[in-house]
């Protein structure tokens, strides 16, 4: 016999409604892909045609709630107690499970970051729902389904998968930090801020932070505003130490294809693309890189692309921005000492060896 619902049977989710985003903050500071969240949220909310929700957790984390208002939510949840200075597992996912009960949003983003998968994670456990993780494109459908679109890479980058969570709610993803892009800030608009009350005492939790100890040397590339990328045109490990020299100067970071990556040149921290981290900066060199769209669809949205390869034919140079075609070897070093002229860089930092950076 079969135990298929019918439409009849499905269940009413009418009372769900509204679209929240867990805003993620270490230490005061708002991560990057919460305002980016905010963004694309306000794009899912408008075409549901409903409120746009921020929730905001930590100590002393007030000015938080004003910048979610800024970036787009009409409405802010701020739960402010010392117990949620650190994040824990336990006292974050009560305060959202909670507010989910409350609020009945039909759909909760967060950042598919450590902390945003593991809140995710967490709460998934706790609701008769799903969740899909790391997202790249988040769209939804009209009433009457209401349904998110959460799409993400599939079968090994090969193709993108649509995932559906039709008979439950709410419709939960984490979605990966660079992809979407945060509306303007608006200092002048406003937002209702609600405060909410953490049940858990200290005592009640079993986890204690001592310290906190900070990773030091850690390449955060979702974050950098300028990246300078190598791929398999540069032959090896060594000339990461070039790239690293003009990523210094200007003030940015040293990225990497898959290729390079996959040979041993540099570590997987530093890869850019679909198996990589997804990136916006302000200025991206691609240097020595093919432009495979495995990688082209990680730095696409960056504001300036800067392509340098021997190749005139080679697909990067249909996403540059500025293209040059030449021997990278000559070329990179060349435009180094010329930042460095130009910044004032008499004494330009020592270049670092390729095992440092790989």
């Amino acid at each position: 016999m079969s135990t298929e619902r019918t439409e009849d049977q499905m269940p009413d989710w009418s009372a769900y409604r509204g679209v929240l985003i867990v805003v993620e903050q270490r230490d005061g500071q708002a991560k990057s892909v919460s305002w980016q969240l905010l963004g694309e949220g306000r794009k899912l909310a408008r075409k549901l045609e409903v409120p746009l929700l921020a929730l905001v957790m930590g100590s002393d984390v007030e000015h938080l709630a004003r910048e979610s208002a800024y970036y787009g939510a009409d409405m802010v949840f701020l739960c402010d107690d010392p117990v949620l200075k650190t994040y824990r597992t336990r006292p974050y996912s009560r305060v959202v499970l909670k507010l989910i009960e409350q609020e009945k949003p039909e759909i909760v983003l967060f950042g598919a970051t450590a902390t945003g998968r593991d809140l995710a994670g967490a709460i998934g456990t706790h609701l008769p729902t799903g969740l899909t993780a790391d997202t790249t494109e988040l769209d939804v459908e009209p009433h009457p389904s209401r349904l998110l679109l959460a799409s993400r890479p599939a079968f090994s980058e090969k193709m993108m998968a649509t995932i559906l969570c039709k008979q439950y709610r709410p419709q939960m993803a984490t979605a990966r930090a660079g992809v979407f892009e945060a509306i303007p800030r608006d200092v002048t608009r406003e937002a209702n801020i609600v405060k909410l009350h953490c049940e858990l005492q200290e005592a009640d939790i079993a986890a204690q932070v001592l310290d906190f100890i900070a990773e030091t040397g850690r390449v955060n590339l979702e974050e950098a505003e300028v990246i300078v990328a190598g791929g398999r045109g540069l032959g090896g490990p060594e000339p990461f130490a070039m790239l690293k020299a003009l990523a210094d100067a200007l003030g940015g970071s040293v990225g990497a294809s898959r290729a390079a990556v996959d040979a041993g040149w540099i570590k997987h921290e530093h890869q850019v693309g679909q198996t990589g981290s997804t990136v916006r900066p302000k200025l991206y060199f691609a240097i020595g890189i093919s432009g495979a769209v495995q990688h082209t669809v990680g730095m696409s949205h960056s504001d300036i692309v800067v392509a340098i390869n021997r190749d005139a034919a080679a697909p990067i140079f249909q996403f540059a921005h500025y293209g040059i075609v030449g021997d990278l070897f000559q070329i990179v070093p060349a435009i180094t000492e010329e930042v460095r002229q130009r910044r004032g860089l008499i004494n330009p930092p020592s270049e670092t060896k390729p095992s440092q950076i790989g």
